[in-house]
């Protein structure tokens, strides 16, 4: 307890009814969390009446073994902490296995189900979409799969869902292949990730069920309540529901994965759920500047969607905020790059810098100049040249210029689906194509002159203009297009390929495509390995819950960070807001310095594009930023050109 300042005291100490805290970044709020629960231990709540939800595993250990510890080494328990007992600490998935397995013949499953993960469904999906007849290439496996999941999600079921989506052609399809999908999990006795959530819930809106587990947990607490979605929110308020005792800690300015079903309206109307709640805010910053705190302040204030705080801390001042412009991405890669080898040389170490960028193609570049200056590095996340379109494009090519290529061919012979499985591939690989069906032989007909097709464009065309025609014939644009949010995102990538192998246009005929395919696989073979200590690269959303000394925020220019979707889909005020909460915390991420910078010029999908600064850097006022300077382009060498050295 006197290691708390003030508002963590006043959280730890209410010991019940309703409580809401407001945890800024960087302000302590696992500590806050794990000392209440502590806290209610040694006034005398049993370990197992204590619940505690987070949303990742490494989240829940580390709580986990913070209340081990703290158990351990409080001055009034001062017991082992199996002679205590334990509280119930896990993500929400987690809990629901838990209370499913409790319940498993109510459901009509095993104790030990099984459990499909993201692959198995669409597998299903697939299988499903086959048995009522619903033709694979008209509509996209994967999207009917997010449409389910995004139904899931929000708590529907299939006969709800049945009624809403009557006299809808697409709804009735989804419908059809919903209803077949279910049958699947029950004949396989499975379950997926979302029914996960969603059995869990449909059980304790059963009376007994419900009693029991209110009857075992007396004190809830949810940690990063924002990023819940309408099933989460559900469950958390029915286990509260009787006693009343739900601690919720989150940062409503933290909220960015309404993509994915997060509800910010959750913790906004948690006083309206909760009118005798106790609100502490946790305003008290132990990890940044106070210069970084103040244009973290300021940027943040725009959003209406929110509740005011502002942090503060008693760290030095620190450095202002660097601004660079680099004359094209290159340039500006090459600035983050040689910033981070000056930072090295002087004593940082490279865990201790990362670079942040707002969409996944932005790495290609940034790798590239790594790789080129000889600065180690790790992507967190996949790397350029690993992920599956990447793959999928070169495979395309390869399998054109060598259609003997088993590997090559059996990678992309249904990719898109074409309606030839692993038994006809057997069969053509054996050479018995005339023994396919006759649907199955004019697919794979089909198949060979598209490979044809591909072959005959590499013999005149640039490498740009060969990406982008396998991108259109192959099927996978289209296929992209109509995926949603994990579409756009391999859609994005697709097309930081053309403006990579625009770089090779200007090769002599003879070996441009030669040399890009070489590059290509050398540096997919190089990046394979692991690199424990390096300057780390990786988007906003990945960087979140993380923290570095210094941090880069690369590509702020208009329509990319703001980011703008490729879809014209429509967003509500509250998702139109979260852009704004993502580049908080990019820059609540970092503890001593943070370097902007932005490219005046950016290929896109291979065409040259003058870009225009990001609004982010107009609200930061002057006397926060520094002009970097110094022409970073003219230690540009050749070889990131021509061919990268691994």
């Amino acid at each position: 307890m006197k290691s708390l300042n003030e508002a963590q005291k006043s959280a730890v100490e209410t010991l019940s009814g309703p409580l809401l805290i407001l945890a800024g970044a960087g302000a302590g709020k696992t500590k806050t969390l794990t000392s209440r629960i502590v806290n209610l231990i040694r006034h005398g709540a049993s370990p197992s009446s204590i619940l505690a939800i987070t949303f990742t595993n490494k989240a829940a250990r580390e709580m986990r073994e913070r209340v081990d510890k703290g158990i351990r080494e409080d001055e009034v328990l001062k017991r082992p902490v199996s002679e205590w007992g334990r509280p119930f600490v896990s993500t929400f998935h987690a809990l629901g296995v838990y209370i499913i397995r409790e319940n498993a013949h109510s459901l009509g499953l095993p104790k030990f189900f099984a459990i499909y993960d993201k692959s198995d469904s669409r597998s299903a999906i697939k299988e499903s979409m086959k048995s009522v007849g619903v033709d694979p290439k008209e509509f996209d496996p994967g999207k009917i799969q997010s449409m389910i999941s995004k139904q899931k999600g929000n708590g529907t079921n299939i006969e709800e869902y049945k009624v809403t989506a009557s006299g809808n052609y697409v709804g009735e399809i989804v419908t059809q292949v919903w209803r077949r999908y279910e049958e699947v999990l029950t004949r396989d006795k499975a379950l997926d990730f979302d029914d996960l959530l969603l059995k869990t819930l449909l059980l304790l809106e059963k009376k007994g069920v419900l009693e029991r587990y209110q009857s075992i947990w007396k004190y809830i607490h949810i940690d990063e309540y924002q990023d819940t979605n309408m099933v989460q929110y559900r469950i958390a308020n029915l286990l509260a529901k009787k006693e009343r005792n739900l601690c919720v800690v989150g940062d409503i300015d933290q909220n960015i994965y309404s993509w994915r079903g997060a509800r910010l309206r959750n913790i906004l109307e948690f006083e309206h759920d909760y009118p005798e709640a106790k609100v502490v805010i946790l305003e008290e910053n132990y990890r940044s500047t106070e210069t970084i705190l103040n244009v973290a302040n300021l940027i943040i204030k725009k959003n209406k969607f929110r509740k005011e705080k502002n942090l503060f801390t008693k760290n030095p001042t620190g450095e202002n905020l660097s601004l660079y412009e680099g004359f094209d991405e290159i340039s500006e890669s090459e600035f983050v790059v040689n910033k981070s080898r000056e930072l090295i040389s002087s004593g940082v170490r490279p865990d201790d810098i990362a670079v942040l960028f707002r969409a996944n193609f932005q790495s290609r570049v940034l790798e590239e100049a790594f790789l080129a200056y000889d600065v180690p590095y790790e992507v967190v996340g996949t790397r350029f040249f690993e992920r599956k379109e990447i793959k999928d494009i070169l495979s395309y090519i390869r399998a054109a210029l060598d259609p003997e290529s088993v590997s090559d061919i059996k990678r992309i012979i249904n990719t898109p689906a074409r309606g030839i499985g692993k038994v006809s591939f057997l069969k053509i690989v054996e050479g018995k194509t005339q023994s396919l069906p006759l649907k199955t032989r004019a697919c794979y007909t089909d198949f060979m002159k598209l490979l044809s097709r591909i072959r005959e464009i590499t013999k005149t065309s640039k490498p740009s203009e060969i990406v982008k025609f396998v991108m259109k014939e192959s099927g996978l644009e289209d296929t992209f297009e109509h995926d949603g949010d994990e579409g756009e995102e391999r859609l994005e990538n697709l097309r930081e390929f053309v403006s990579l192998a625009v770089r090779y246009d200007e090769l002599p005929d003879d070996t441009r495509l030669e040399e890009m395919l070489t590059d290509a696989a050398l540096q997919s073979d190089e990046d394979a390995r692991e690199i424990k200590d390096g300057v780390k690269i990786m988007t906003v959303h990945s960087s979140k819950g993380l923290e570095f000394d210094y941090v880069f925020i690369t590509g702020l220019e208009d329509n990319l960070f703001p980011h703008r979707r490729l879809s014209e889909e429509e967003t509500t005020d509250e998702e139109s807001e979260e852009e704004r909460r993502l580049f908080y915390v990019a820059i609540t991420r970092a503890r001593k310095k943070i370097f902007l910078s932005y490219s005046g010029i950016r290929t896109i999908f291979g065409s040259r594009q003058i870009s225009i600064p990001s609004e982010f850097i107009v609200d930061i006022p002057d006397k926060f930023i520094v002009l970097e300077e110094g022409n970073f382009g003219l230690l540009r060498k050749p070889r990131i050109v021509r061919s990268i050295e691994f």
